[in-house]
This record gives structure tokens, C-alpha cells and sequence, in this order.
């Protein structure tokens, strides 16, 4: 019998998950991959195996927690000699109290449960799996892993938001956010280049949603996520840092209510709200030049460029927060994979020394810096599921 670990990394209506071989320490071989999209209608399940082949791609009827039943019932028919040991979880917010992962608990749900007003729409989604394998298979070993917990290390000045010391009693305070991906980024770099792991460097998580992290030392001292994950860098559908003066106008103005914001700042902003084409940058570089009506380019090309902008502003300040930077590390579907954006990226760094070489960044090389550029830049995969399993296996040996 094969014992597993998998491991859930869920959103708002997708869940995906990874099955790791348990017997292997920290290697992670991965046995399978997998995702369900939910909709009221119900769920499409698809799974592929290691080598990337796809073992199954259904349509179900359940919906809720109920999917978590079917999902181990496929589990369980499609490889009966398989034993799932143990379950490790992304979830958004530790708060102050979770600052390391923990084994799950009816105490520890409960706690989690509490801090969901901190992130309303993200909270609840990734404490659902947990949830529905504690009710249905109690049996199983589980382990909470936070998105807050890498930014343990942030300074009291940088976690304080200037309002009433009342709101700061109840908790709203700058917490970060990507912690997982920020927290394998730096265990990467202690294993590749020992000596910009020791140094000022700047992690640029860039996908449909994006921040910076500014390491010292293999440790977190600012990021541009605070309290929620809509601060900091625009992002796919994301305002990203606003004058809450215009939010005060949404309100006033179009008497925006509290879902209506919600819609506003987390689903039609960002790339898409500006470009009014997509979020997907792919999209939005493909559709700019194969050619659009006048107006939408100006508008596709105002969004590409204002994303720039931003990592270009927050790179400075990081930076400035440091005393300096030795190295700046791009990670994540974006910054992995987008040249384009890279290259502006390090263009407008030039003041500070950054020099990149382009044949290296067009092909996406680990290292992409000139020789004589004084700052280093890399590109390196993340992989949150890999920590997340990491982590299960210290905790549960």
C-alpha cells in the first residue's frame, strides 16, 4: 500500500490539488495533479498523472462540500492501493496568533473560522476542503499552511496603519500576503546563491494576482500586500494600492454598497479594468498585436504600461526600505514567463545599476543579469504546493 499526501490549494471556485509520494522526505514526487471548477450547475474534475496525461476529466453533479466525497471516492477507485496519510492546505490568513503551520483541530478551525471578516472572499474557500475532510474522514491528518506566515518578521513600523488605535486592537494591521510562494523562493535561493540568499533582495511575485517582498536575510521586512490582498501592485482584476478617496466617491456618488466595492476592487480592476479586455496579459500582448480598433489599444497599452509602473514605484520603495538591493527575483505565471515585462521592468532600474542581458531573458535563463550589472537578476519557479508538503511531512515525520 503507497501512503500519499495531498495537497488542497484552493480559491474562490476552483480547487486544485497535488498527490505527493509520502516516502520520499522532502523530494516530492508528485503522483498526481489535479483541479475542480465549481459553478452552481455543479463541478468539472480533471486529473492528469505525473508525466502530464490526463487519467480522468468529468462533470459533476455535486456542488459544496459535497464534491470532497466524490473526490475521494474517485481517489480511492482510481488507485486502490493507495492510502491517504495525511492533507496539507494553503489558507489565506493566520493572523496574528498562526505564525508557523499547524496541525488542523476542531479548536484550530474554529479560530481560523474568526478571522474570515479579514478577508471575507478567500478565507472561507480555503478553510472548506479542511472543513469537509474533518466532518467526512476524521481519520486524516491535516495541516494548515498560511499565506501570512512568511511575513512574521515585518517590523512594527511597517505592519501599523495609520487610523484609530482602536482598529489596530481588533487586528487590522499590515499582514502580507504569497507567504507560501515568498517562503520556497527563499529556501531556493539559500540552496542556488547562498551569498543574494544573505543579501537585499526583492522577490516579485507576478501573476493574476502580484506583490513584492523585500528579504533581508532570507527574511521578510516589508511587502506590498498589507492588510488585504488587494494592496500593493495592480493585478489581474485587483485595483492594487488606491487614494481611499476614491472609494469614498464610489460610495457617495454611485451609492456603491459593500458588494458593489467588492465587485468593483477584486473582479473588474486591475489589467482588465483598465485594458476592458481581459486580465490575462497573454490576451492582452496577443489581441495588441494582432491589431484592435484605435481606442482599445491606446487602452491595452495604457494597462501594460501601468502595471509596470507600479512594480517599477514599489521596487523603489522597497529598496529605499532596505538601504539598498543586491538582487531581484521574478517568480510566478508572469514574472516567469514574460520577457516583455521583464525587460521594462529592469530598463527603468538602470539608475540602480540593473543591467540585463537579453538573449538570457528571452530564453528565460535562470540567471537573466549582464555580467556587469551590479544588481542580480534571476527567474525561478515557484512551487506553494512543494512547501506546503514540506511542511506536512515535519510535522507529521
Amino acid at each position: 500500500m503507497q501512503d500519499v499526501i495531498v495537497v488542497f490549494n484552493s480559491g474562490s471556485s476552483s480547487l486544485k490539488f497535488t498527490v505527493f509520494r509520502s516516502d520520499d522526505g522532502h523530494a516530492g514526487q508528485r503522483v498526481l495533479k489535479g483541479e475542480i471548477e465549481q459553478s452552481p450547475q455543479g463541478a468539472k474534475f480533471v486529473a492528469k498523472d505525473h508525466a502530464g496525461t490526463i487519467v480522468a476529466q468529468e462533470n459533476w453533479s455535486e456542488t459544496g462540500l459535497d464534491i470532497y466525497d466524490h473526490l475521494f471516492r474517485w481517489f480511492g477507485g482510481f488507485s486502490s492501493q493507495t492510502r491517504v496519510v495525511a492533507v496539507g492546505h494553503r489558507i489565506v490568513h493566520g493572523g496574528s496568533e498562526f505564525l508557523k503551520p499547524v496541525l488542523i483541530t476542531v479548536e484550530v478551525l474554529e479560530k481560523l473560522d474568526q478571522l474570515t471578516p479579514f478577508d471575507p472572499l478567500h478565507q472561507q474557500a480555503t478553510l472548506a476542503p479542511a472543513k469537509a475532510i474533518a466532518g467526512k474522514r476524521p481519520d486524516i491528518q491535516q495541516v494548515a499552511c498560511f499565506d501570512t506566515t512568511f511575513h512574521s518578521t515585518i517590523p512594527t513600523m511597517a505592519r501599523l496603519l495609520p487610523l484609530p488605535r482602536r482598529y489596530a486592537e481588533r487586528g487590522v494591521k499590515r499582514y502580507g500576503f504569497h507567504g507560501i510562494s515568498y517562503s520556497y523562493i527563499s529556501g531556493r535561493l539559500a540552496e542556488i546563491d547562498p551569498a543574494l540568499a544573505r543579501g537585499r533582495t526583492i522577490i516579485a511575485h507576478l501573476g493574476s494576482g502580484a506583490s513584492l517582498c523585500a528579504l533581508k536575510d532570507g527574511k521578510s521586512i516589508e511587502t506590498t500586500m498589507g492588510f488585504s490582498a488587494l494592496d500593493g501592485l495592480m493585478m489581474g482584476t485587483r485595483c492594487g494600492a488606491i487614494d481611499p478617496g476614491a472609494l469614498l466617491y464610489m460610495v457617495q456618488e454611485e451609492k456603491a454598497d459593500w458588494q458593489g466595492l467588492v465587485n468593483t476592487l477584486y473582479h473588474h480592476s486591475g489589467l482588465l479594468g483598465v485594458s476592458g479586455v481581459s486580465s490575462d496579459m497573454r490576451v492582452l500582448r496577443d489581441t495588441l498585436a494582432q491589431g484592435s480598433q484605435p481606442e482599445q489599444a491606446e487602452h491595452i497599452a495604457q494597462a501594460l504600461q501601468l502595471f509596470v509602473y507600479r512594480i517599477i514605484q514599489e521596487i523603489g520603495a522597497l529598496t529605499a526600505v532596505m538601504g539598498g538591493l543586491d538582487g531581484i527575483v521574478f517568480t510566478a505565471g508572469i514574472g516567469e514567463h514574460d520577457a516583455v515585462l521583464r525587460r521594462e521592468v529592469c530598463q527603468a532600474l538602470a539608475w540602480a545599476g540593473v543591467k540585463l542581458d537579453d538573449t538570457a531573458n528571452a530564453q528565460h535563463a535562470a540567471v537573466i543579469s549582464a555580467p556587469e550589472s551590479s544588481i542580480t537578476l534571476r527567474v525561478e519557479p515557484t512551487d506553494e504546493e512543494l512547501e506546503i508538503y514540506k511542511n506536512v511531512v515535519e510535522i507529521i515525520g
